[in-house]
């Protein structure tokens, strides 16, 4: 933060000895904040989001996808610099680009219903059409990698029934798919070897736990890879196919990354570092080795050369860092990601022979001032009973002790998300706006530990909500806080959270923001979508079996059921195509709190799912959910709120 000192009110009576003692003095107490330029909604969404980078064959080009329409399509990028080329033109649902073809420009893309997470797997052919390579009616299909002869793809499709992914094989020729592994006793289905001998397979025991089996695809037998109970996760065949790379928190808090000798029965310790290592994986020809550490919320990212067992150097930027890393088939080429908490991530390439980088794209908004932003820092609390909560904490550039500014507690998703030290313009639009963000990664969130992570395990509600009010505590004690203006938001599980607050805590916070949040578990976790059955009783473990005694403390647990302690005002923001938080959560939750005479804002998209990504839809979203603070949190009384009709997405 820039800091302008005043003393020059006093230089006219006293001395100049005196003047020095005084200044000292004044830059210690008063500091004059510089006021960032303000910036609506939609230059705020105006930052382009950017994913993926598949190369083509001859490195020439990427294939990426960006919402830079208002929704997410396929576009091209020249490697050596230049303007995206759009490939695709959706206007409904978004479409995500998945690769090009191995020896064509040929491109396989992905498309959902509107949010309904129903994917099927799409061909963009050579003379510009579109097929739905997965077409099954329902059914979902998730893209699996090439097959080593370069003639055809693997995907997983649970169209034979719709609880269980198979795994199929499609070729280049007809796109006829065929049966690799049918999955008939609710295996996750990991990695297959070049061979194609092996497949990997994990079998959830809770939330956290999961067995971890090695199959031969000939033989149809299987072996168990670990010994112990423990968090077990399938990365990647070594080059030569002998040794399976795994990762594992066996005897540890953080999962380390093991390789398994496939003819000995051997295991081995391959890296271990001081936070989760999240993945692992050998590039097309085993020339580098790529592992993603989950450091205090963010990535950090190692790329060893196999050869030599040395990590090679990667490149460096001022207050970024390099976010996700994928290589060309020649191995030649890195493409990277590269930004912050304050600066969306931009695409980059880099040759791994010459050291050269070139920046492929500028994702911020021009109208947008970089100071202006702000950078995330990481905070540690103590809770109530003395557990250490870690937080990220966004504090506006205007607030200070002479100007505090509202606040508001932010939960994650879940239940075991993370909020990390990414970018948000959703939260960037609220700092600029003057209000203080904590992002509370309370008990139960993924990142800090086993131990940590499986502390709210059938205690939601109460624990983890008694960390949230700590937040909000912690933040009350910011000399720069506003203690009576300070709110509580979240989506999904944070959702919940913050009904919960609402319900449980009716005096702790000021106002609540619901994005897509759970009011009533039973009828959530009986209702989850068909896919998730490999997951559901680990899910029942960790929240409570609906269908047993469970279901007492469920409904004790669902705000839906306590609307009348709810006395603080309300906005509940909800896409009608979610399929994990269903809408009627959003609808009685409205309805119920009204009874009571409460302010209540509904905003209901009927073409989002679970999270908003059209840019049209936020847009509308997140304006009225800054709004509603300003009128309820901030009491700004040159704001009004017209009504509490639900805002309909288009069609």
């Amino acid at each position: 933060m820039k800091k302008l000192f005043a003393c020059f009110a006093i230089a006219l009576i006293w001395s100049c000895t005196e003047k020095k003692d005084v200044q000292k003095e004044v830059q210690k107490e008063v500091e004059i904040t510089k006021i960032p330029d303000q910036y609506s909604i939609k230059q705020m969404m105006d930052n382009e989001a950017i994913s993926g980078g598949s190369f083509y064959r001859d490195n020439s080009k990427l294939l990426v996808s960006s919402n830079r329409s208002g929704i997410y399509n396929m576009y091209t990028v020249p490697a050596n610099g230049g303007e995206l080329t759009p490939i695709t033109q959706s206007d409904s649902a978004s479409i995500f680009a998945i690769s090009y073809f191995p020896r064509d420009e040929r491109m396989l893309f992905s498309m959902d219903g509107n949010g309904d997470e129903i994917y099927h797997i799409y061909i963009r052919n050579l003379n510009g059409s579109h097929t739905d390579l997965t077409p099954a009616k329902g059914a979902r299909a998730s893209f699996h990698g090439w097959a080593e002869d370069n003639q055809s793809f693997f995907f997983t499709s649970n169209k034979r029934d719709s609880k269980y992914m198979d795994l199929y094989q499609m070729d280049f020729l007809d796109y006829s798919p065929k049966l690799i592994f049918k999955n008939e006793e609710g295996y996750d289905i990991g990695n297959l070897s070049k061979d194609q001998k092996y497949l990997t397979l994990t079998k959830s025991l809770n939330t956290n736990d999961s067995d971890l089996y090695l199959y031969n695809l000939s033989s149809k037998k299987k072996i168990k890879i670990n010994k112990t109970q423990s968090a077990n996760s399938s990365q990647d065949f070594s080059p030569s196919g002998d040794e399976l790379y795994y990762t594992t928190d066996e005897g540890s808090e953080f999962s380390y990354l093991m390789k398994y000798n496939i003819a000995s029965g051997a295991s081995d310790t391959v890296l271990t570092r001081d936070w989760d290592i999240l993945g692992s994986y050998f590039t097309e020809n085993g020339t580098y080795l790529v592992t993603y550490i989950n450091e205090d919320a963010k990535n950090t990212i190692e790329v060893m050369n196999v050869a030599t067992m040395e990590n090679i150097d990667l490149p460096s930027f001022e207050s970024m860092a390099i976010t996700n890393v994928d290589f060309s088939k020649d191995e030649k080429w890195m493409r990277f990601y590269a930004g912050g908490s304050h600066t969306p991530s931009n695409l980059y390439v880099y040759n791994l022979e010459t050291k050269e980088q070139k920046q492929l794209t500028d994702v911020l908004n021009p109208e947008i001032k970089t100071e202006d932003l702000v950078t995330a820092e990481v905070v540690r609390y103590k809770s109530f009973d003395g557990v250490e909560i870690p937080a990220i904490y966004y504090k506006p550039h205007q607030a200070s002790t002479d100007a505090k500014v509202p606040a508001l507690v932010w939960v994650h998703g879940g239940p075991g998300g993370q909020s990390r030290q990414n970018f948000s313009s959703f939260i960037q639009y609220l700092t600029n706006h003057g209000y203080a963000v904590l992002a509370v990664n309370n008990r139960g969130s993924s990142g800090y530990g086993k131990t940590f992570f499986q502390m709210d395990d059938l205690n939601h509600g109460d624990k983890d909500l008694k960390d949230c009010v700590e937040g909000k505590n912690w933040l009350a004690s910011q000399p720069e806080i506003d203690a009576e203006k300070i709110g509580i938001i979240g989506g999904s599980y944070g959702g919940y959270m913050t009904m919960a607050a609402l319900t449980y805590t009716p005096e702790e916070f000021a106002v609540g923001v619901n994005l897509f949040g759970v009011t009533n578990w039973i009828r959530t976790l009986k209702s989850i979508p068909p896919w998730w059955e490999s997951f559901k009783d680990a899910l029942y473990l960790e929240l409570g079996d609906p269908y047993s005694a469970d279901s007492v403390r469920l409904k004790e647990i669902s705000p839906l059921f306590h609307t009348d302690k709810v006395t603080k005002p309300l906005i509940v923001l909800q896409g009608s195509q979610d399929p994990r938080v269903l809408q009627v959560e959003s609808d009685e939750i409205v309805a119920g709190v009204k009874k009571n005479g409460v302010p209540v804002e509904y905003v209901l998209f009927e073409d989002e799912g679970h999270g908003f990504v059209k840019k049209e839809n936020q847009i509308e979203a997140y304006s009225r959910v800054l709004q509603f603070l300003d009128v309820y949190l901030k009491k700004d009384k040159g704001t009004a709120i017209e009504d509490d009709t639900p805002i309909k997405g288009k069609p």
